[in-house]
């Protein structure tokens, strides 16, 4: 059967429908909402039988929905309708939660519902919700969706009344009156969109990224400390830390890079390597030990990594390579990784030289990884992961993942051909020929199709993943298995490295040309530029 998306953006919720159907056997096509001629006319190409709407963010024109039946993710529970659903959701802190499938038309979120699914609530933030239990409940319902559609049974959508927009005045914090955890639930009901606008130090921007504080205390709104990049602010009852900030007319950053110098005499206050978590503060690495296993836990923005970022991450790695028989890379909450950190790079003065710095950091990361020869490494792929996040797990000795987990091991839609010892990793798990096509084809990949290629080694139910993790990484140190590795990597060390140069050969002009294709599509991804046309590699039918 022929599927089209008919989507906003190719994000992750669309993303993880997008291989999940691909897996199940359908043709599945690609269309970006972006006019209503340019939408009527690919799909009049592709000619599907059914139109899907997992993220769409646009009215459908009714020459699509009268034509071919189009049905539309909701994140909501029957009987809501209108935008800002997971706003209010989170602000309101419900306890339960869900979406549905409903098929479009005239009316805003008011057609028939023929597939739905529900979820309890995890105090977070709308962004984290989005990623986890609401893409969970779109896949979930997919199959009853297909099902009821053959069968023509669905359920009339309760038709409310539209919620009225969640404005940001509604968001704003006021720092006289509200208490720490107001201001946290106005934080967490805005990221990561629209995020929080308010001024700081004349800095007028939109608030991200806020953790409770236990210990430092100060005067509402005063700037006490800071942290890896993020600003810990006293509150009438205690204090926050905001990670990142975007002013008005820019892009996300880490809120110490949009303050800059304004915070110059703020003192830097640092964490262990390692946080035990003993009380509640920002922290981006944690451990956990669990028998002879070590979990680390690093917990960045959107799964970016800086060079200060790798740098951390290098060190945690060779200490904790002293401190457990099997390493466990866990990643963050929302994401594994996903390489090297573009939005710094943008907002650097010197970007060729800071983007040739962040790429070594990262492969200075990945060769203690690769060669940490008295251990067993291990990634736990259970968040998604792109371009160097993706490779970084592939360095492992093993790599196992979460079920419905959508990994993205390409780099060229960015302009790079990328390093991450990539060339010597993915060929020698999937062979040469399907390196080669997973590098060129750019298209996300499931965990299941990984596992069947030999990219991954093991994909675990979604419910039970970290116990069968455990149990996984505790019965994989070997004595012979160590013996082993340290005579391979003896053997090809040389080898290994040379993969490498060879490929930071290559990424120097990506870097250091001001003409590289990477500036341009860099820009363009970090602002955020609308396209004006569907990616041609999403389009099946120019295949």
């Amino acid at each position: 059967m022929k599927i089209l998306l008919l989507v906003t953006s190719f994000n992750s919720l669309t993303q993880s429908v997008y291989v999940y159907l691909k897996d199940k056997g359908y043709q599945v096509n690609i269309t970006y909402a972006i006019n209503p001629t340019q939408m009527q006319e690919e799909i009049q190409a592709f000619n599907p039988k059914i139109i899907l709407c997992p993220f769409l963010k646009s009215y459908i024109p009714k020459e699509i929905y009268e034509n071919y039946p189009t049905f539309v993710f909701h994140p909501a529970p029957i009987g809501d309708r209108g935008a800002y659903s997971l706003d209010y959701a989170v602000f309101n802190e419900v306890k339960e939660w869900g979406g549905v499938w409903l098929k479009a038309n005239e009316l805003y979120d008011g057609g028939d519902i023929y597939a739905s699914g529900g979820f309890k609530m995890r105090q977070s933030y709308k962004a984290s919700i989005y990623r986890q239990e609401m893409v969970r409940v779109a896949l979930e319902t997919l199959d009853e969706l297909f099902i009821n559609i053959e069968q023509n049974k669905s359920t009339p959508q309760i038709l409310n009344p539209i919620h009225k927009p969640f404005t940001q005045k509604m968001r704003a914090i006021n720092w006289q009156k509200d208490t720490t955890n107001e201001i946290i639930k106005k934080v967490y009901a805005s990221d990561s969109v629209e995020g929080v606008l308010d001024t700081i130090l004349g800095v007028e921007c939109y608030f991200y990224g806020v953790w409770k504080e236990d210990k430092f205390r100060g005067k509402p709104k005063e700037i006490l400390v800071k942290r890896d990049g993020a600003i810990c602010l006293g509150t009438i009852d205690g204090a926050v830390w905001i990670s990142h900030l975007k002013e008005v007319g820019g892009f996300k950053l880490p809120a110490t890079y949009v303050l800059k110098e304004k915070i110059k005499g703020v003192k830097e206050d640092r964490l262990a390597l390692l946080f035990d978590k003993s009380y509640s503060t920002f922290y981006e690495t944690s451990v956990e030990f669990r028998d002879s296993v070590a979990y680390l836990c690093f917990n960045f923005h959107n799964g970016a990594m800086s060079t200060a970022q790798c740098i951390r991450l290098k060190y945690a790695v060779e200490y904790l390579k002293t401190q457990c028989e099997v390493l466990v890379l866990i990643g963050g909450m929302d994401y594994f990784s996903n390489g090297i950190h573009l939005n710094i790079l943008e907002d650097s003065q010197k970007q060729g030289e800071d983007g040739w710095a962040n790429i070594n950091a990262m492969n200075d990361l990945i060769k203690s990884i690769i060669f940490a020869d008295e251990i067993v490494t291990l990634a736990s792929f259970a968040r998604n992961a792109g371009a160097g996040g993706v490779f970084m797990g592939l360095a492992c000795d093993y790599v196992v993942a979460r079920e419905g987990i959508v990994l993205n091991p390409h780099y060229k839609t960015l302009g790079l051909t990328g390093s991450e010892y990539h060339t010597y990793s993915l060929p020698k798990r999937v062979g040469a020929l399907k390196a080669k096509k997973l590098l060129d084809e750019c298209l996300p990949i499931s965990v299941e199709s990984a596992k069947k290629i030999g990219m991954v080694d093991e994909v675990f139910s979604y419910d039970s993943y970290y116990e069968e993790l455990h149990q996984f990484a505790k019965s994989k140190f070997d004595d012979d298995f160590i013996w082993d590795k340290q005579d391979f990597l003896e053997e090809n060390r040389e080898k290994i490295e040379d993969f490498k140069e060879a490929e930071i050969e290559v990424m120097y002009p990506e870097f250091w040309e001001e003409d590289s294709d990477f500036h341009e599509l860099r820009r363009e991804f970090v602002w955020k530029i609308c396209p004006t046309k569907t990616p041609k590699r999403l389009k099946l039918y120019n295949k």
